[in-house]
């Protein structure tokens, strides 16, 4: 037994792998982690990114994937399908063993599809045809584009990560997706036990954000109480905003409405809390996941976070009195002058670009590495 294993068992949280390359599973490096504890895995434009473009260990594919003639960007989607098919498999046992609660494995629509939601539906729909596995997820984002699309995937019984959420009042949108789907999905017949989801919360990049505008506002009101108060407000932002985000979990997946769709069958859209290594060398490593313990949630973190864990994570679940402190540090925010409204526009502008950018930047550099290629041939 392992600490992650503490985790899942005392304090009902699954932790997730945030990574996934090639050599994770020619090595049995995830098989690895899932016996040490790891119930699921997600990666992100990004991630897929950086894998591919600094390792070897997609060269022999890509060549063959130009060979038969496709183009970069179909080879690029073959790469990725074929890594999260190796990591389905390998996390089938969990998915199994959960019943089917978890052992999830996410890919994510192109992220040039944000803002588009017909695109970002037939994506969805292609992907899920592509690999037809149960235990798959789907990643769309939680534009404003993007909740009609959950909506319907959902209602079509497809399984979805809804991702890039920095906000409360957009996380609950989300919840009202999740949850018109799964009425959508019961009205015409379906099964809704077959859909599962998850709510991704992005939380270090809140105080990435939150405590530049703090600093600037000590800056600008030196030595006033104002700017006092907003150096001690650094570095709680975040993990507030994810306690306040398990509150409306717990308020929104109760009651009338969802005991009716429970009774059916239906799963909770469990909230996932996504950036989770800590972005600030000041603050303690562990500080977006030992304090976002929680039932009925997932903390998903890059491997040098889950060791972390594994040699001194602890297992102190969220309380009432936590969720009182979270409201608490709003309203101090609010005082200082922060707009977490505007916190979460700008993430969520920053966090679609910032995907778009990567996804981009990888197929340019794999058009340079099929010229090459050519050049050779």
């Amino acid at each position: 037994m392992t600490r992650l294993h503490d985790l899942y068992d005392r304090g009902g949280q699954s932790p997730w792998l945030d990574n996934l390359k090639r050599s994770y599973l020619t090595s049995g490096r995830l098989a690895e982690l899932v016996s040490a504890g790891v119930r699921g895995l997600t990666s992100n434009p990004t991630i897929m990114a950086k894998a591919i473009a600094a390792s070897e260990d997609y060269d022999e594919a890509f060549s063959a994937a130009l060979a038969a003639g496709q183009t970069v960007e179909d080879a690029y989607w073959d790469l990725v399908i074929a890594d999260v098919s190796g990591a389905l498999g390998v996390l089938q046992r969990v998915h199994d063993e959960s019943g089917g609660s978890d052992g999830f494995v996410s890919i994510e629509v192109s992220p040039r599809l944000a803002h588009d939601t017909d695109g970002t539906m037939a994506s969805a729909r292609q992907l899920h045809g592509r690999i037809d596995k149960p235990n798959l997820l789907v990643k769309i984002p939680a534009t404003e584009e993007g909740l009609g699309a959950i909506e319907t995937m959902i209602a079509e019984g497809r399984s979805i990560n809804v991702t890039l959420i920095f906000s409360l009042e957009r996380y609950r949108a989300v919840i009202e997706a999740y949850l018109s789907g799964l009425e959508r999905l019961l009205g015409h017949g379906g099964d809704v036990s077959k859909v599962a989801s998850v709510a991704s919360f992005f939380v270090s990049r809140v105080d990435t954000e939150v405590d530049h505008r703090l600093e600037q506002i000590a800056k600008q009101d030196a030595g006033s109480p104002t700017a006092t108060l907003a150096l001690a407000m650094r570095g709680r932002a975040a993990v507030a905003q994810a306690r306040l985000a398990y509150g409306v979990f717990l308020e929104l997946f109760a009651g009338p409405r969802w005991e009716a769709l429970e009774k059916a069958g239906a799963r909770p859209q469990r909230p996932l809390w996504a950036s989770t290594s800590t972005k600030n060398p000041a603050y303690p490593d562990l500080v977006y996941v030992d304090t976002l313990v929680a039932h009925d949630t997932v903390n998903t973190m890059p491997e040098e976070t889950l060791q972390h864990y594994l040699d001194h994570g602890a297992v102190q679940p969220i309380s009432e009195a936590d969720l009182a402190t979270a409201e608490a540090t709003f309203e101090s925010l609010a005082e200082c002058g922060i707009d977490l409204a505007d916190v979460a526009e700008v993430l969520e502008t920053e966090g679609v670009a910032a995907f778009a950018a990567s996804f981009d930047d990888l197929l340019s550099k794999l058009q340079e590495k099929a010229d090459a290629i050519g050049t050779i041939r």
